[in-house]
Parts: C-alpha cells; sequence; structure tokens
C-alpha cells in the first residue's frame, strides 16, 4: 500500500471502532436508515473516494476497498452507505455525457444527492437480458412501464438509475437494454413498500413501480438500447468492493470469536487452549487472507486500467470467494460462542445474517461461477 492508502485504512480503522461500532446494534435492531452515519461518511469526504481528483477523490479502487473493509469490520450497514453511491456514480461517469456529469457527479461526491440503480425484476433476478420493464420512445424522451424488486436505497434516493428495454415487445435480448435516469417525483414513479430483511437491515431495498412514467431525453444514460455493456461495465468494477465488504464481515467475525473464546473456561481451561478451536481460528483466518489478496488484486487491476474481458473473470472470483468465505468464517464463528451464538444479546448473529445476504446480493455467487467459467470454457449453451 502506498503511504496515503496506509493513511486512509488507519483513518478509517479509528472512526469504525469509535463511532461507527457502537450503533452498529441498534441500526440492525430497529431496521432504520442510519442518517447519523452518513453524515459521519459526508463529514469525513468519503463519498468521493474513488473517483477522479476533480471530484475530490483518489482515484483508487484499492482506498476504496481499504474503506470498505474497515468499516465492514464494524458495521455492515454503514459500510453499504459508500457502495450506494459510488454505483451511480461509476455508472454515470462511465457512460453519461458531460452535461450529466456535471449536474449529478459533483452532489454525489459532495454527499448532497443520493442515488440508487435498478435491474433486478421477480420474473429475472440476476439476468438483466431478461428484463421487461419497457421504454417507449415519444417526442422529447421516453416513457418507462413496468416494475422492479430489490431496489436499495430507493426510499431515500433522489435518483434511479432504471434498467429498461427500449422499443415494442418484440425488442428481444441484451442489446435492446437502456439506463434511465429517474428522478424522485416523476409522475408515475412510485416507490412501494420496503423489504423486512434478514441482514443488511439499515439500508432499505423497495419495489419501484412505473406507469408510463417520463424520462427527459437528457436523463437518457448512454445510447439508448445499449445500456446492457454499461450495466455489466458499473457491476464489474463494483465488484470488488462487494468482495470487500465480505472482508471487512470476516474479519470481524474472527475478531469478536477469537476474544470470546480467549474469555471462556470449559473443563478447567480456556476455550481457546483446545486444539480444535485453535484450528477453526485458523481457519478463518486462512480465509479471510486468501478472499483479501484476491479482493485486492482485483481492486488494482481496475486501477490499472485493464480491460472489462480481462477483469470480468478477476472481478467475479474476488466477489464469490471473498462472500462464501464470510459465510464460511461466520458461521464458524457462531459454533464457537456455542449457545450465545444464537443469542441477539450477543452481535455473532448479525455477522451470520449480513454474510448470508452477500452471497445473493450484486450477482448470486452462481452467477458469478457462470462468469469464471465462461472465462475458462467460453459460453455454454442457454
Amino acid at each position: 500500500m502506498t503511504e496515503d492508502q496506509v493513511q486512509i485504512r488507519e483513518l478509517v480503522r479509528r472512526i469504525a471502532r469509535e463511532r461507527v461500532a457502537p450503533r452498529a446494534a441498534e441500526i440492525d435492531r430497529t431496521a432504520e436508515y442510519p442518517q447519523d452515519m452518513f453524515d459521519l461518511l459526508r463529514e469525513l469526504g468519503l463519498f468521493a473516494l474513488p473517483f477522479p481528483e476533480a471530484y475530490g477523490g483518489s482515484n483508487s479502487m484499492v482506498s476504496s476497498c481499504l474503506a470498505i473493509e474497515e468499516l465492514g469490520r464494524a458495521c455492515y450497514n454503514t459500510a453499504y452507505l459508500l457502495l450506494l453511491q459510488w454505483v451511480p456514480f461509476g455508472a454515470i461517469l462511465a457512460g453519461g455525457t458531460q452535461e450529466q456529469r456535471e449536474r449529478f457527479l459533483p452532489r454525489l461526491a459532495a454527499g448532497e444527492l443520493r442515488g440508487a440503480i435498478s435491474s433486478t425484476e421477480p420474473q429475472s433476478g440476476s439476468d438483466v437480458a431478461g428484463i421487461r420493464t419497457r421504454a417507449a420512445e415519444v417526442p422529447g424522451g421516453f416513457r418507462l412501464t413496468g416494475s422492479k424488486i430489490w431496489c436499495t436505497n430507493s426510499h431515500i434516493a433522489d435518483f434511479v438509475l432504471v434498467a429498461a428495454r427500449v422499443g415494442d415487445e418484440k425488442g428481444k435480448g441484451s442489446g435492446s437494454i437502456g439506463l434511465f435516469i429517474v428522478e424522485r417525483g416523476t409522475p408515475g414513479f412510485v416507490v412501494g413498500r420496503r423489504e423486512d430483511k434478514m441482514g443488511a437491515r439499515g439500508v432499505p431495498a423497495c419495489a419501484l413501480f412505473l406507469d408510463d412514467a417520463f424520462v427527459p431525453s437528457e436523463n437518457v444514460l448512454g445510447e439508448p438500447g445499449k445500456g446492457f455493456k454499461l450495466v455489466m461495465e458499473t457491476f464489474n468494477k463494483s465488484r470488488p468492493l462487494i468482495g470487500a465488504r465480505g472482508v471487512g464481515l470476516a474479519q470481524g467475525a474472527t475478531d469478536l470469536a477469537r476474544e470470546f473464546v480467549q474469555n471462556r473456561q470449559a473443563f478447567g481451561q480456556r476455550v481457546s487452549d483446545f486444539q480444535g478451536v485453535r484450528w477453526m481460528l485458523a481457519d478463518m483466518a486462512m480465509q479471510t487472507e486468501a478472499a483479501r489478496n484476491l479482493v485486492y488484486k482485483a481492486a488494482a487491476m481496475v486501477d490499472a486500467g485493464v480491460s472489462l474481458e480481462q477483469l470480468a473473470s478477476i472481478a467475479a472470483m474476488s466477489k464469490c470467494f471473498a462472500t462464501d468465505a464470510a459465510m464460511k468464517v461466520a458461521t464458524d464463528a457462531v459454533q464457537l460462542f456455542g449457545a450465545a451464538g444464537i443469542s441477539n444479546e450477543y452481535p455473532i448473529n448479525r455477522y451470520f445474517r449480513d454474510a448470508k445476504v452477500l452471497q445473493i446480493v450484486e450477482g448470486t455467487n452462481q452467477i458469478q461461477r457462470n462468469i469464471i467459467a465462461d472465462r475458462l470454457l467460453g459460453r455454454g449453451a442457454r
């Protein structure tokens, strides 16, 4: 790491320990949006971190993963606030016009605007190419009709990047997907109820309903009908950040389990002196460190500007391996806590629930395995 990256890590680690960790359990318990944590991240200037210096950032995916990891050790939900700001920022930076960049990016970087991105639909899940929401071209723009699910941050977002199929009902395949900036208050655009989630409870996910919602031409992101590539580019570049959430969660679960077994007695000795317990913790440390190295390799490739074709497989590996590791480590941590592990009085069950969420969101780990296999073997029959 560079000296700047070390400083970022140490700053965020201290803030996570002193100001974020004391709030983590309450955020999970109440499932209320942590506005105080958003304000803290804005105060620290972290929303601009991955982006060019023109927006106040470090232009470093490695630095961004460090911040996500350190926050994730203490509170999944607070770490998630960064990612939710970064994904729409990255999409507009990659595919937006100069006017769109000037209108949205400085305010996103400053935490003055909040965004969201929505591709998931009830019938298609991770299948972006299977989107049914329609965008019909009309004078001055497009009218969107359809529904979405699991749109995180949409309850508070000032705009949502909505993926929709351009054209009539005959339009098929990924080539006809468009990405549209739908602003809050647009007639015909309704945010539905919040999901009652198992994990990631502090940042709500909602359904979206679009009934002939008009999007002006200046809010079309990229070339109409070519949004699939932009969505995939956005997801590919964000996957190391998802992996970093897994690393942070695994490290946090390991920290808690280590402290717990060192302070418990059984059969006349410390629990941490039993060889079986020591081996479990050794495996947890190995899995976490392996995930960390894969995540930061992927992040470094983003910083190096490698092609999307080169990045896709490693990015998928980093997301899949790190979140699977988080689930395995959190499961073993709960086991080491014994009966206390299933009590809400102890934080470890929160890590377990949040880890399960990570295996599913931002492209399920089965989808990540498909991406890796396609790179190894070529695309299989669909």
